[in-house]
């Protein structure tokens, strides 16, 4: 791997692990094996490599999630296979772990990333639950963009959850009462 793709690598980890402000420029560079020169070379500073590192990994979730949320023979399947798709819920998401932090937020070129995750999941959720409708698998009583937001808030808020108790029992609670509600909501 050459330096570039540590620098990358070591960024998307971090900022995982550690959020936006707990994630130095020495720490990135101390676990890429790489030297200041290095980083500042490919890089404007930190938020240009950060930004970098938040792409890739929304790129990775969304490619995940697209993978889910194409197998299975129905919209209830689809959106319950992403729902309990195997994860690491006292992890988080590498992607939602940046909201809950205050520069990023406050930063419409970090926050850019999140947001354009967030909002692809969200559509995506919601042609899958609009495709169900459409074939009557599903009641036509759900409101396709409500039920994606509902969807996405489920594991996102799941993640808090489990985090909070330090168990994974409250995040595997929550995704299997959104998947009864979405067995229940069949037309």
């Amino acid at each position: 791997m050459d330096t570039v793709e540590r620098l990358i690598a070591s960024t998307q980890e971090l900022l995982w692990e550690r959020g936006y402000v707990g994630t130095s420029p020495k720490a990135i560079q101390e676990r890429a094996g790489a030297g200041q020169g290095s980083m500042y070379h490919h890089f404007r500073g930190k938020p240009d490599l950060a930004v970098t590192a938040m792409r890739r990994s929304a790129a990775e979730l969304r490619a995940q999630a697209d993978a889910v949320l194409g197998e299975g023979d129905s919209a209830v399947a689809r959106l319950g296979g992403y729902l309990e798709r195997e994860r690491d819920p006292l992890r988080g998401c590498r992607v939602g772990r940046m909201a809950m932090d205050p520069e990023v937020i406050g930063s419409e070129e970090l926050r850019r990333p999140v947001d354009e995750t967030f909002t692809w999941l969200r559509d995506r959720l919601a042609g899958i639950v609009a495709e169900g409708v459409a074939t009557g698998e599903l009641s036509a009583e759900l409101d396709p963009s409500d039920t994606a937001a509902a969807v996405a808030a489920v594991v996102q808020g799941g993640y808090v959850l489990a985090r909070a108790a330090g168990s994974r029992e409250p995040f595997d609670r929550a995704v299997r009462g959104a998947a009864a509600l979405l067995a229940a909501a069949r037309a």
